[in-house]
């Protein structure tokens, strides 16, 4: 597992990006810095939406601070079978096949033989968006 995670800066992050929160990997939405106070550094609170089960985290932390950092892996796979709310993928690469959730904001546009895009990181998976097919 410690291989799934690097470590970088707080300075360094930007909306967009991928932090580990409590644990989990997110992806940054909103990021708020406080001016450098009279006893201390400032303070970054960091406002993240995990990957694979959509809550919101937030993170608070002195702006010189470490974060760790989730390494996120994205491979393609094509649809084989749809059903209610979940997907049976194959990956393109190793033709593995496992069935994922399917996210709100793809719902109508997951069919079988469509292409998508998957994120892997410390061994889990989500469909990330459709590429297309």
């Amino acid at each position: 597992m410690t291989d799934e995670i690097t470590y970088g800066s707080m300075k360094d992050l930007k909306v967009g990006r991928f932090v580990m929160i409590d644990g989990v990997a997110c992806r940054v939405v909103d990021i708020e810095t406080s001016a450098p106070g009279k006893h201390g550094a400032a303070k970054m609170r960091i406002t993240g939406i995990g990957i694979f089960d959509g809550q919101k985290k937030t993170l608070l932390k002195p702006s010189s601070g470490d974060i760790e950092v989730p390494v996120i892996t994205k491979k393609k796979a094509q649809v084989v079978s749809v059903t209610d709310s979940t997907a049976q993928v194959m990956d393109l690469e190793t033709y593995e096949t496992f069935d994922l959730p399917i996210p709100e904001d793809v719902k109508g546009s997951v069919k079988a033989g469509s292409e998508v895009e998957i994120m892997d990181s410390m061994g889990r998976k989500a469909i990330s968006r459709v590429m297309g097919g």
